[in-house]
């Protein structure tokens, strides 16, 4: 029994990851399956991208904060089509602070590099240090944090190992804690890149021109060192090159990818990549779209007298402009479309890889009951002064995938107290729901609202209708429009609309419609949760049969 329980667990894992690695989105594709792709490549919000090439493999990983799992790798043979294979993190340290909430905080910025047969994640915590995690697999398990260095305030890391074998880190500084930004520092490691072995260096000071520098990414070429930068800010900012001979300066200076007359704001921090054969070179960056979260752009790259020249470079001053559509790289071989999954069918006994917890999870929060095809989400409660689901752990949450789409799930509700609820979110800094709640006077729907979730307001009930069904089909549509902002800058609004059926197949529109916000440094989220007014003994539950992203169409 015990060997057939754990082949079921591994069969479920391995089937996990085979459909990940097959899922086609049905809303957003960026190979164009003719030569060319669009941008982004990933339309969800994988924050401050870092990419390495290991053969013909591309490994990326992203910030991820305070959510769990954290730090996402994905995968790809083509730097177009990706899929998540797994997480490096699966509860933060430690886990006192990291078990209530910790908007914003936790993993900023990591890198990836390939070293000695090895994968290496550097990441910096603002409130703890700069963290390493490694593996000779990196669909498997990754190895327990090492603080490379204790230190408030910094951030941004990424590391170079130099020909003599010795290695160094580059780091940011985050000005909410360290009291100063804007600059960078170097200091060397240990050989095996465990840990801080000098003191810190400034080596580029982007006052008063390049403000905001942060993000630095660490590569050596033809003899120069060489910090890709970003400064300006994450909405309006710029891309800088540095390069020296020294790798601890005097570094030069060069913007090398502005917006110019594009409309994608902000191209900046990502990574620079080569394809197998060393023909072409590659840089990935974001842009941030507000709700929709900091998305991922691929664009070409040149090198021009020892300097990147990325993208479309009309005036040849060396400084590129993002484009939109362009021919997909050259890596030798034609890979099938794949994208991050989205849709899951709850058919596994582990969570699909696409969800994420807002906090470390507990594990009497969930049943995954693969093998009866359904997630079962215990009904749990707020803790300590929370007012609101902006403080809720036990959100079970994906990133918006693209611009329009449709998410739909299926729940049966099983109640064992008055004012347990369960439904779907739309989560950021201001939230909506559907619901279904169990009251004295019996089950009702509701749709809720709370604007201004982070300063603790109350939810307001925008709709509410009796029902005698506890299997429920909730379903939200996003369309995306512009506004502009209180700065007058036109910016993509994310417009949320709530509907109910009882078979599936007719949607009643209800409640209000919502225009979903961004989080703390994250886009807005879609997910599914179950609560209860106040602590017990037990709980009652949702069996969440599926959920499904299509498009509008």
């Amino acid at each position: 029994m015990k060997k057939q329980i754990i082949f079921t667990a591994f069969t479920s894992l391995i089937l996990s990851f085979t459909l990940s690695a097959q899922y086609v989105s049905k809303v957003w594709v960026s190979d164009l399956a003719n030569g060319n792709f669009r941008n982004p490549v990933l339309y969800a919000d994988y924050s401050d991208p870092d990419v390495c090439r290991v053969g013909d493999d591309y490994y990326m990983v992203a910030s991820s904060f305070g959510h769990i799992p954290g730090l996402p790798v994905l995968h790809s043979k083509d730097m177009i089509n990706w899929s998540i294979i797994g997480y490096a993190i699966h509860q933060m340290t430690p886990n006192d602070r990291f078990s209530t909430m910790q908007h914003g905080n936790g993993v900023w910025a990591p890198s990836i590099r390939y070293h000695n047969k090895e994968l290496y994640i550097y990441f910096g915590d603002p409130d703890a240090g700069l963290y390493m995690t490694k593996t000779s697999d990196p669909r498997g398990i990754w190895s327990t944090l090492t603080l490379v260095k204790e230190a408030k305030g910094l951030i941004d890391c990424c590391p170079l190992w130099d020909e003599d074998g010795r290695a160094y880190m580059v780091h940011g500084y985050a000005g909410s804690r360290a009291g100063m930004k804007s600059v960078l520092g170097i200091f060397e490691m240990s050989a095996d890149g465990t840990k801080a072995i000098s003191a810190d260096r400034l080596v580029f000071d982007g006052h008063p021109v390049n403000t905001t520098t942060e993000g630095p990414k660490f590569y050596k070429r033809n003899g120069y060192y060489y910090i890709f930068s970003p400064a300006g800010g994450v909405k309006t900012g710029w891309q800088l090159a540095l390069r020296s001979k020294n790798v601890y300066g005097p570094y030069e200076e060069k913007r090398i990818l502005e917006q110019g007359n594009t409309d994608i704001n902000g191209p900046h921090q990502g990574a620079w990549v080569d394809t197998p054969d060393g023909k072409e070179d590659w840089f990935f960056h974001f842009q941030d779209l507000y709700a929709y979260g900091r998305v991922v752009h691929l664009q070409a790259m040149k090198w021009i007298k020892d300097w990147p020249v990325i993208a479309e470079d009309k005036d040849g001053n060396g400084c590129g402009n993002p484009v939109s559509i362009y021919k997909k790289p050259n890596v030798g071989k034609s890979y099938p479309i794949c994208t991050p999954i989205e849709s899951d069918e709850f058919n596994s006994n582990t969570l699909g890889l696409q969800w994420q917890w807002q906090a470390n999870n507990n594990p009497l929060w969930y049943f995954p009951a693969g093998e009866k095809g359904y997630l079962r989400l215990f009904a749990w409660n707020l803790i300590g002064n929370a007012k609101n689901l902006w403080d809720a752990p036990n959100l079970l949450m994906q990133k918006f995938p693209a611009p329009n789409f449709r998410a739909t799930t299926k729940l049966t509700f099983c109640p064992y107290k008055k004012g347990e609820h369960a439904g779907l979110i739309i989560f950021g800094q201001d939230y909506a729901t559907i619901t279904i709640e169990s009251t004295e006077n019996g089950l009702i729907l509701n749709q809720t609202s709370c604007k201004g979730a982070f300063d603790g307001t109350a939810e307001v009930v925008n709709a509410t209708v009796e029902t005698n069904q506890k299997t429920i089909y909730f379903r939200v549509e996003v369309k995306q429009n512009s506004a502009k902002n209180k700065e007058n800058i036109r910016q993509p609004q994310a417009s949320c609309l709530f509907s109910y059926s009882y078979n599936g197949e007719n949607f009643v529109t209800f409640g209000n419609p919502f225009i979903a916000s961004e989080g703390k440094w994250v886009g807005a989220k879609v997910g599914i949760f179950c609560q209860r007014p106040q602590w017990l003994n037990d709980s009652g539950y949702a069996d969440f049969d599926w959920f499904r992203v299509s498009s509008l169409n």
